[in-house]
C-alpha cells in the first residue's frame, strides 16, 4: 500500500443495468493534493465521487482509500468527508444546530466538536442561528463543507462546491480547501467552473462517456492539447499584425478587436509558437499589455478531448 497515496482506483467499472458509468478507471490522488474531476454531464463524476464516499459500490477494479482496499461491504472510513449533489441539511434547524446534530450522530460531543470554528472558517458566523431552509444555494454549500470539517477529514470529496457562491463565499471556500491541503488532506472535487479548477488544481482528470481520457498536471493538459485562441494587447497593433502574420504557426483569428478600449488581435496557436511571437514583439520594442487565452484552456483541453472521444465512438 503506497501510504502517500489518498485514492488509487485501478480498473473501476461501474453498472446500472445496461448503462456503463465508469468503464475500467484509473484515479491516483496524492495526499496534500487538490485533483478536479471534469467532464460533461453523463460522463460518471458523479458515480466516481460516490464511490469515494462510499455510497456506492464499483463492480470490478480495485480501489484503496486512504491505504487500505476497499471491499464489496465499502463504507466511508474516519477521515474521508464531503457530499454529492449537494450537502444533506435539516431546513428547520439552524446552521450550528445542524452542525451539533451531525456531531451526534457521528459520536462526538457537540460541545467539543469545534462548531463555531468550523462555521467561522467558511464565513457562516453571522448565521450561525438563522434557519437553513432560509439559506441560499451558496450558503448551504459553505455550511456543508463546514459540516464535513468537523470530521477532520483526510480525504474530502466535494461535488460542485463553488455553486452559487458570491465572491466572498468563494474567497471563503478557496482558502478552505487551499489550508487542507498545505495541511496534507486530499481533496477531490468535481466543478463545471474551470476558472476555480484551474486557480485551485495541481493536477486534473477529465471523463467522458465513463472512460478516463486524460489524467495528469494542468500544464501538461495544456501542452499536449491543439492550439488555444490567444488575445494580444499590445502598444502596436498594426506592428504585431504583421508580426503574427511573419511566424510560423501562428494563425490570425481576428485582428481591430474592441477591449477595454484598445484594439487587440486574436491568435490560435501552441505554446511554443506563441513564446515566439511573444520575443520577436520584445525585440522589435513593442510592449505586450495583455495575453490571455480567450476561452479558459482547461475548457477549450476538455472539449477537444471530449469531442476526439465521442468521435471514436
Amino acid at each position: 500500500m503506497d501510504t502517500q497515496q489518498a485514492v488509487r482506483a485501478r480498473e473501476i467499472t461501474k453498472c446500472f443495468g445496461e448503462v456503463v458509468a465508469l468503464d475500467s478507471i484509473d484515479l491516483d490522488v496524492s495526499r496534500g493534493q487538490i485533483h478536479g474531476l471534469v467532464g460533461p454531464n453523463g460522463a460518471g463524476k458523479t458515480t466516481l465521487l460516490g464511490l469515494l464516499l462510499g455510497l456506492a459500490v464499483a463492480d470490478g477494479g480495485e480501489l484503496e482509500i486512504l491505504g487500505a482496499p476497499v471491499g464489496r461491504a465499502y463504507a466511508a472510513p474516519d477521515g474521508v468527508a464531503g457530499f454529492v449533489d449537494g450537502p444533506g441539511l435539516y431546513p428547520s434547524l439552524t446552521a450550528r444546530q445542524n452542525l451539533a446534530a451531525l456531531a451526534a450522530l457521528r459520536g462526538s460531543d457537540p460541545a467539543a466538536a469545534g462548531i463555531d470554528a468550523a462555521l467561522a472558517e467558511v464565513g457562516l458566523t453571522d448565521v450561525a442561528d438563522d434557519r437553513a431552509r432560509g439559506f441560499s444555494l451558496g450558503m448551504r454549500q459553505r455550511l456543508g463543507l463546514a459540516a464535513a470539517l468537523l470530521t477532520k477529514p483526510r480525504l474530502l470529496v466535494l461535488d460542485e462546491p463553488s455553486n452559487g457562491l458570491d465572491p466572498a463565499g468563494k474567497r471563503h471556500v478557496h482558502g478552505v480547501l487551499t489550508r487542507l491541503a498545505a495541511e496534507g488532506t486530499a481533496v477531490v472535487l468535481s466543478s463545471h467552473r474551470m476558472d476555480d479548477l484551474e486557480a485551485l488544481c495541481s493536477e486534473v482528470t477529465i471523463l467522458s462517456v465513463g472512460r478516463v481520457v486524460f489524467s495528469g498536471p494542468l500544464g501538461k493538459l495544456v501542452a499536449e492539447n491543439r492550439e488555444l485562441d490567444y488575445r494580444l494587447l499590445t502598444s502596436d497593433p498594426g506592428k504585431a499584425r504583421l508580426l503574427a502574420d511573419a511566424t510560423d504557426g501562428i494563425d490570425v483569428v481576428e485582428d481591430g478587436v474592441e477591449w477595454r478600449g484598445a484594439q487587440a488581435l486574436i491568435v490560435r496557436a501552441r505554446t511554443p509558437a506563441l513564446d515566439e511571437l511573444v520575443s520577436r514583439l520584445v525585440r522589435d520594442g513593442i510592449a505586450l499589455r495583455e495575453l490571455a487565452s480567450v476561452v479558459s484552456p482547461l475548457e477549450a483541453a476538455l472539449l477537444a478531448l471530449t469531442e476526439q472521444q465521442e468521435t471514436a465512438r
